[in-house]
C-alpha cells in the first residue's frame, strides 16, 4: 500500500511548491520562496506519496496569536483522492489555538466556511500597464533602503497584524526588486515594492496615508521600469479609493480571491492598504 505523509518541507521543496503555484497561474514573485521560507521555516508543509511530493500548504505563524494559510495545492494527477484534505488538516493543526486567515478562491468559499472561516472582504486583482498614475508636488520619493529600518518597520506595522522584520528586510533587499517610500515633512507616509513575477511584475505592498500618495508611489514604480511591463496589484474590496485608483492608473480587474478569518479580523489600517503584500502570507 502506498504511504502518504505530511511533514515540513525543505528549502528545495519550497522552491518546488513555488513552481506548482506558477503552473496554476497564481504568478508568485520570482524568488518569493527564498523570502517566505526563512520567515517561519517550519510553516511550509509538503505531502509525500511514497516519498514523492504531491501536496503542499503553508501554515505560517504571525506573532503569538495569528497565522495564515496559503500555497494549498495538490498536483493535478492526485486530486480527489483525499491527500489534499490530509495536508489541510496538518496545516490547520500547526496553527491550532490561533486566529487563522487565508485568501481563497471564491469557488472554495463554502468549504472554508465549513472549516470555520468567515468572509472578511474580497481581494480584487488588477492587471495592466501603469499609464495613468501621477506624482503630486511636495512629496519626496526615495529608495526604501535609505530609510532607517526601525522607521520603515513601524510604518509597515500599521497595516499588518504582527511584526515581520525578517521578512520585511528580505522583501526590500532581494535582487531585482524596487522598493520605494514616500516622505512628507520628513516622515514616511507611503511604502511600495515592485518585483518580477514571470512575464509580469507584482506590486505589493502598496501602503499610503492617502490616495494621492499611493498614486505617487505607483508613478514612481512605473518610471523605474524601462519599457511596458504589465503589473498585478491585489486590492482589498473594502478600500474603495484604492480600487478607483487602480482603474485610474490604467489597470483592469483580472480576478478575485476571498479574505477569510476564523475569528476577529485584525485591527490594522485597512484604509491605507492600496495593495496587499502577498496573498500567500497575508
Amino acid at each position: 500500500m502506498a504511504e502518504f505523509k505530511v511533514s515540513v518541507a525543505s528549502a528545495d521543496e519550497v522552491r518546488l511548491i513555488a513552481g506548482w503555484a506558477a503552473a496554476e497561474g497564481w504568478c508568485p514573485g520570482d524568488g518569493d520562496e527564498t523570502i517566505f521560507h526563512p520567515t517561519d521555516p517550519g510553516g511550509f508543509l509538503v505531502g509525500r506519496l511514497d516519498g514523492q511530493p504531491i501536496t503542499s500548504i503553508s501554515a505560517v505563524r504571525q506573532g503569538s496569536e495569528r497565522g495564515f494559510i496559503g500555497l494549498y495545492l495538490t498536483i493535478p494527477e492526485f486530486r480527489g483522492q483525499g491527500y489534499g484534505l490530509r495536508t489541510w488538516q496538518a496545516g490547520m493543526s500547526r496553527l491550532a489555538g490561533r486566529i487563522i486567515g487565508l485568501d481563497g478562491m471564491p469557488a472554495q468559499q463554502d468549504k472554508y466556511r465549513e472549516a470555520g472561516f468567515r468572509d472578511a472582504w474580497r481581494t480584487v486583482r488588477y492587471q495592466g500597464e501603469l499609464t495613468g498614475a501621477q506624482r503630486p508636488a511636495g512629496l519626496e520619493i526615495a529608495d526604501a533602503r535609505s530609510a532607517g529600518f526601525d522607521e520603515l518597520a513601524r510604518y509597515d506595522r500599521r497595516f499588518f497584524p504582527a511584526e515581520r522584520d525578517a521578512f520585511l528586510s528580505l522583501w526590500i533587499t532581494t535582487s531585482g526588486r524596487r522598493a520605494v517610500i514616500a516622505r512628507r515633512a520628513g516622515s514616511v507616509v507611503g511604502f511600495a515594492v515592485r518585483r518580477p513575477a514571470g512575464d509580469v511584475d507584482r506590486i505589493g505592498p502598496l501602503f499610503a496615508d492617502s490616495p494621492e500618495i499611493a498614486e505617487a508611489l505607483l508613478a514612481a514604480l512605473a518610471e523605474s521600469v524601462g519599457g511596458a511591463v504589465p503589473v498585478l496589484l491585489d486590492v482589498p474590496s473594502v478600500n474603495r479609493p484604492a480600487n478607483k485608483l487602480a482603474v485610474r492608473a490604467g489597470l483592469k480587474e483580472a480576478g478575485q480571491t476571498v479574505r477569510m478569518y476564523t475569528a476577529d479580523v485584525p485591527e490594522v489600517d485597512r484604509a491605507g492598504i492600496y495593495g496587499v503584500t502577498t496573498l500567500e502570507l497575508g
